[in-house]
């Protein structure tokens, strides 16, 4: 993020905006979960039409 002036409020400083955990949290849900599923259903899809085996899970014993 740029730098931005020093913001105060009544004489207060305010703190800066930063990354929480749980903005990490809510971009885990929103982005990396439907990802994951996506990608796990069109592994299934490829299992079940052509009898092959391409997910991760195929190469773990």
């Amino acid at each position: 993020m740029a730098k931005s002036k020093v913001q105060t409020i009544s004489g207060y400083t305010l703190k800066e905006p930063r990354i929480t955990p749980m903005a990490i949290w809510l971009v885990f849900l929103w982005v990396g979960l439907p990802v994951l599923l996506i990608g796990g259903a069109l592994d299934l899809l490829m299992q079940v039409t052509t009898g092959i085996c391409s997910g991760v899970w195929c190469f773990v014993d």
